[in-house]
């Protein structure tokens, strides 16, 4: 499609005010209006005649099949004129669904007989199925007076996923290091676990409550037991999708946050020979897959841990932590992914959290909003700022208060900000496997 652009406007704009000027002569000059017009006619005739067309384009849009959420993927758009013969500026702009954030507009020069290329950044909102819908290219004639828009239809889905790649990366960071193997070896042959691993001679300085008389005088030597830590945990990621866990940080929700670090955690536990399980609930109880153990059953879990649905309704501790302790039947370590507001709404997510850690061990995990924070720390300019300050420091000191009561209750409690999150959680299931919690 041709159109006129602003400038032409502008021109003619300009040819209506000149047309007073017969008025103010007497009509003497009427045919000076009438040059004018058909003059910036005739130039702009010419110069949508001299417009590349849309034959004379070749276009390729490359999009990536899945995205990551939390992760970014390109968008590459190639465009080549060969049979141009002049540089030629291509305005773009994507029409994209809501679960990808909006790509701002750009601007292409494909050089005189040549091809350029542009990379949009695309980012994930939420889970689901993203759709690219239409690209509109723009350009402009050699005297900026005629552009020419072409509509191009698309119609690319791509799967928008938990951050599987990010799981790879630790994996191959943590497990492929040396030194990070060596500690994991380490830890078998450390001697502080409650699991028996083989029986060696007594040397001086070992502790001897491990020495075994029994193997001892059938050998005529003295002999300890060896041990490592306990292997074969059951491990219960369990995550709260209700509507609060919707809410946004840095540009991904509390939910996919959690799911992000829940597979990320269940692929080292399996790699350390436990068992993983997955829950999620939100007004009533969600999905439930029983502890397994071995790397095929990381597959099971990132797929379960896709299909969870971001809930809209309030969540219901007390059935999904009753539904959670009657599905158990061996002492677990559960991981709980959630939210809550205050101190007066998290009354009842209390009372069963250390209900449930009666029975087994349980990390509270919640994350951090740092722009609560930082509209503590941020010099006040108006009014509105000392506001916020203040309701931002009520809502962080009703956070700790709930985190107090909850370690007083024997409750682990993990509260990080989302950067910090995946490491923080390794770190702190490792401490609890170290100390032979479980």
């Amino acid at each position: 499609m041709i159109r006129p652009t602003p400038r032409f406007a502008l021109w003619m704009g300009a040819g209506l005010v000149a047309a007073l000027v017969p008025a103010a002569w007497g009509g003497q000059t009427w045919w000076v209006w009438w040059v004018f017009i058909v003059s910036l006619v005739v130039v702009g005739v010419v110069d949508g005649l001299r417009l590349a067309r849309v034959r004379q384009l070749e276009l390729e849009v490359s999009s990536p099949t899945t995205l990551g959420m939390g992760s970014t993927a390109p968008l590459e758009v190639d465009i080549a004129v060969p049979s141009s013969q002049r540089p030629t500026r291509i305005d773009m702009l994507f029409d994209m669904n809501d679960l990808i954030a909006p790509v701002a507009g750009a601007a292409l020069d494909v050089p005189a007989g040549g091809a350029g290329r542009h990379v949009f950044p695309l980012r994930p909102v939420r889970r689901g199925t993203g759709q690219v819908r239409t690209l509109w290219l723009r350009w402009r004639g050699p005297l900026g007076l005629v552009e020419r828009l072409w509509v191009v239809g698309l119609d690319r889905s791509i799967a928008i996923q938990p951050n599987i790649a990010a799981v790879r990366a630790f994996a191959l960071r943590f497990f492929g290091a040396s030194r990070n193997s060596a500690g994991i070896k380490a830890e078998r042959f450390l001697g502080d676990g409650s699991e028996f691993e083989s029986l060696r001679k007594y040397v001086p300085g070992l502790d001897t409550r491990s020495i075994d008389w029994r193997a001892s005088a059938r050998h005529t030597r003295l002999l300890s037991r060896h041990f490592r830590a306990e292997r074969n945990h059951q491990v219960i990621v369990a995550i709260d999708s209700g509507h609060q866990m919707g809410e946004a940080l840095e540009g991904t929700p509390r939910l996919d946050h959690a799911i992000n670090s829940g597979l990320l955690l269940s692929y080292l536990c399996l790699r350390t020979g436990d068992r993983v399980g997955l829950y999620d609930f939100a007004a009533r109880p969600g999905k439930y897959l029983a502890p397994q153990n071995g790397l095929a059953a990381f597959t099971r879990i990132s797929q379960a841990s896709a299909a969870i649905e971001y809930g809209t309704d309030e969540t219901n501790f007390t059935l999904g932590m009753l539904d959670l302790s009657a599905r158990l039947r061996r002492r677990s370590l559960i991981i709980v992914f959630t939210h809550f507001t205050d101190s007066i709404t998290a009354r009842l997510m209390l009372d069963n959290m250390s209900r449930l850690s009666r029975r087994h061990v349980v990390l509270f995990v919640d994350l951090a909003d740092p722009a609560l924070e930082q509209f503590e720390l941020d010099v006040p300019r108006r009014l509105t700022d000392v506001g916020r300050a203040v309701v931002a420091g009520d809502l962080r000191r009703d956070r700790r208060e709930v985190h107090d009561r909850m370690r007083r209750d024997g409750i682990h409690v993990l509260g990080a900000r989302p950067r910090q999150l995946d490491m923080d959680l390794v770190n702190r299931y490792l401490d609890i496997k170290r100390r032979e919690l479980v």
